[in-house]
């Protein structure tokens, strides 16, 4: 997250619960190989469409962390406009319940469900949905507003 000018306190009054935002994108080819020189991820399940064949998912599968990395841009999307400095204190629950296959497109959905005011922190539900209407990625995020 970046630095804004303003008030920390504007910035968390604007998150409220409730609020939402969502971001769709089509996972290619590009993005799994370069996730993967990127992060040394050279896992046969993401590069080797041979071996991936002869497994229950029939293909490369998309990873997990490229996914949670999509859900990054929802947490920055959130925020956009907002006065004050905002970060991401983490993400929590992290599950992949189901395949992201190379040319699924996602949407990345973040809703804000539940608000620490003495923290100054808010807990949004994280999901991934493919086009078949299954869910390849969810957590639960956390932003805390520090000024």
């Amino acid at each position: 997250m970046t630095e804004r000018q303003g008030s920390g306190t504007e910035a968390f009054a604007a998150l409220t619960v409730g609020r939402k935002v969502a971001f769709s994108k089509t996972v290619g080819e590009s993005d799994v190989y370069l996730f993967a020189g990127l992060t040394g991820d050279l896992s046969p399940n993401h590069v080797d469409e041979e071996y991936m064949r002869r497994t229950r998912y029939g293909r490369r599968i998309a990873h997990g962390a490229l996914l949670v990395g999509l859900m990054s841009n929802t947490s920055t999307l959130i925020c956009q406009g907002l006065p004050g400095t905002i970060v991401s204190y983490g993400y929590d629950r992290v599950r992949f319940p189901a395949p992201c296959f190379l040319g699924d497109t996602v949407t990345v959905t973040y809703e804000i469900v539940e608000r620490d005011e003495a923290a100054r922190k808010t807990y949004a539900r994280v999901t991934c949905t493919t086009q078949r209407g299954e869910v390849a990625a969810a957590a639960t995020h956390i932003l805390k507003v520090v000024e």
